[in-house]
């Protein structure tokens, strides 16, 4: 089917979405995709129509939808036992706590294992808190770390937070968003203000003595914000002097996302205390999860349950994407065509002056889209007009930034350089319409 001769039929599960979901349950594009098949790097509607997928599920799908080697892993241990609780030891569970514990950066050893990234932020939080015995946390403008009470206050947009969210102790530092420099500076003659500036940030917006600092390495429903190479380094040495621990926020950037290595973090040569991720970690099951020192972990009290943490089925789909990542080094596959993607993403920048910028690593590649190049005025209709034409190209791409003026890319690790040709093609016809 030509990309551009998709059917158009009235979807029942779009119908229903509308009448019986919360209406803060929002939708892409002005007719909603229902998606009903996933295969590789391609998904397909309920009216048939076939798409490339670019977002995965927000960076969640990571190894390629319904692959066969992560699906034979949950059906063999759904037919074993689907669930425990965390009352009861696993294999699955245990095994994935060892690996974890191989593959994180520096003393990162004990795991915590809950159903979502949000739990995942708020276990760190807590263990910070419990750790150093103080209350107060350091976070950054433009992050995004969940939709509970604590990590809706831990939010750096306004977009997001509901008016009863708030929760006292969270502050939020400066982005380090080159692009639009809070301090009007320009890098590398900046001299990194945006990471200097925590230490004044501590010292009179709050007691002086932290819990934590936590950031993702790349701020992604941010608009994948890339700080420079110096930031975490001194980020982190200002915490630690004021007495917080580290966190690194690996919701979205890890699993080999940023290319070469296991997480973002590793990519600014820093070792975080605690870190967490949740997405893609089981391309698509449902699990987060947080790692800390034993320093930290130990402290945490005694009695404490999740329910679905560690969930067998879960787990096992854990284990399966690690060893399909290391088997097919997914890793140096993302770096390779992540740089390809760059490229082309550009090229498309000298083509289209409405491009203010292009930024990413690995397989996390944003566009952020401006009136004007000089002013930087923010463009959020131009993104909604390539929206709808890459979708009537046959192609499915995300979107984020404060202003809602990124276009977010989140290709599977598996992708190749001709899926990322047919995601150029499709944003290529998309610019020529705005």
């Amino acid at each position: 089917m030509n990309p551009t001769e998709q059917k158009t039929t009235v979807s029942e599960a779009v119908r229903k979405h509308k009448e019986f979901l919360f209406p803060a349950v929002a939708t892409y594009y002005q007719e909603p995709v229902a998606l009903v098949k996933g295969e590789g790097e391609y998904v397909w509607d309920d009216a048939g129509n076939k798409y490339l997928d670019c977002f995965g599920g927000v960076l969640t799908v990571s190894v390629g939808h319904a692959n066969p080697t992560i699906n034979a892993a949950i059906i063999e241990q759904v037919n074993k036992i689907s669930h425990t609780s965390a009352l009861y030891a696993n294999e699955n569970q245990s095994n994935l706590a060892e690996k974890l514990a191989e593959i994180s950066p520096g003393n990162l050893k004990k795991s915590f294992f809950t159903s979502t990234g949000t739990e995942a932020d708020d276990t760190a939080i807590l263990a910070a808190k419990l750790a150093t015995g103080r209350h107060e946390i350091i976070v950054l403008r433009h992050s995004y770390s969940g939709r509970s009470a604590t990590a809706l206050s831990s939010i750096g947009h306004s977009t997001w937070k509901p008016i009863a969210s708030q929760v006292a102790g969270v502050v939020h530092a400066p982005a380090p968003y080159c692009y639009r420099c809070p301090f009007k500076l320009e890098y590398p003659s900046c001299d990194i203000a945006c990471a200097k500036d925590i230490k004044e940030i501590i010292q009179t917006t709050t007691t002086g003595e932290i819990a934590a600092f936590m950031a993702e390495p790349i701020l992604g429903v941010g608009g994948f914000i890339v700080p420079p190479p110096e930031y975490f380094g001194i980020a982190y040495e200002i915490a630690r002097e004021h007495g917080g621990l580290c966190i690194s926020d690996e919701v979205q950037t890890g699993w080999g996302r940023t290319g070469d290595k296991w997480f973002g973090i590793e990519q600014w040569n820093v070792t975080p205390d605690i870190m967490t991720s949740a997405k893609g970690m089981a391309n698509g099951a449902p699990i987060g999860w947080t790692i800390a020192t034993p320093e930290v972990a130990d402290k945490f009290p005694g009695l404490t349950f999740a329910t679905f943490g560690g969930n067998p089925v879960s787990t096992a789909a854990a284990l399966a994407v690690i060893q399909l990542i290391e088997d097919e080094d997914l890793r140096t596959n993302c770096r390779i065509v992540g740089d390809y993607l760059y490229e082309q993403l550009c090229g498309l920048h000298e083509r289209y002056d409405f491009i203010g910028d292009v930024r990413g690593k690995g397989l996390m590649q944003g566009i952020e889209l401006v009136v004007d190049r000089k002013t930087k005025e923010p463009n959020p209709q131009a993104v909604l007009k390539v929206f709808e034409e890459t979708k009537k190209q046959g192609v499915l791409i995300g979107k984020g930034g404060l202003y809602g003026n990124v276009i977010r890319t989140g290709m599977m690790l598996n992708s190749t350089k001709d899926n990322v040709d047919e995601l150029i093609a499709a944003l290529d016809k998309g610019f020529a319409m705005v």
